[in-house]
């Protein structure tokens, strides 16, 4: 009987989703600016191209924090995990605060996208890895057939 192959920690799958969720996250990008813009003018795409840099750069944040840690222990992991989202949550903050009394801000366009951008690319990407788990080897199976 063949035994699943399991990943050594650290071996950088967190990157391989993050990667795909900027790449994904790029190609929905024009679309959703035009959206805002057609709502709200230059200011609602000004807005929304904010909060998609902010979505995507929360993502490889992630990733790299979680990479980190893989290295190091399956607890790091978990601390990570944790301490990343209050940190990244604090980072998404600050970056609006910024931001905030700059003529260009739409406060109500910056919060959709953010929300729309992180929810859509997460339940994306959860559908791929869904489809990926159900036949993680593909090649494998069609060579036994």
């Amino acid at each position: 009987m063949e035994q699943a192959a399991v990943a050594p920690i650290g071996s950088a799958s967190e990157a391989q989703i993050a990667n795909h969720l900027v790449r994904v996250g790029l190609i929905v990008a024009p679309v959703l600016i035009v959206i805002a813009a057609a709502f709200q003018g230059s200011n609602g795409a000004a807005s929304a191209t904010y909060a998609i840099v902010c979505v995507l750069l929360n993502f490889a944040l992630a990733a790299a924090l979680l990479s980190m840690a893989a290295r190091i222990s399956l607890s790091m992991i978990m601390v990570a995990a944790l301490g990343g989202y209050v940190l990244r949550l604090a980072l998404l903050a600050v970056a609006f605060l910024l931001v905030k009394d700059q003529p260009w801000m739409e406060p109500i366009t910056f919060g959709i996208t953010l929300i729309v951008t992180h929810l859509g690319l997460l339940f994306w990407e959860m559908r791929s890895v869904q489809l990926h788990m159900a036949s993680p080897y593909p090649e494998k199976s069609l060579a036994k057939e």
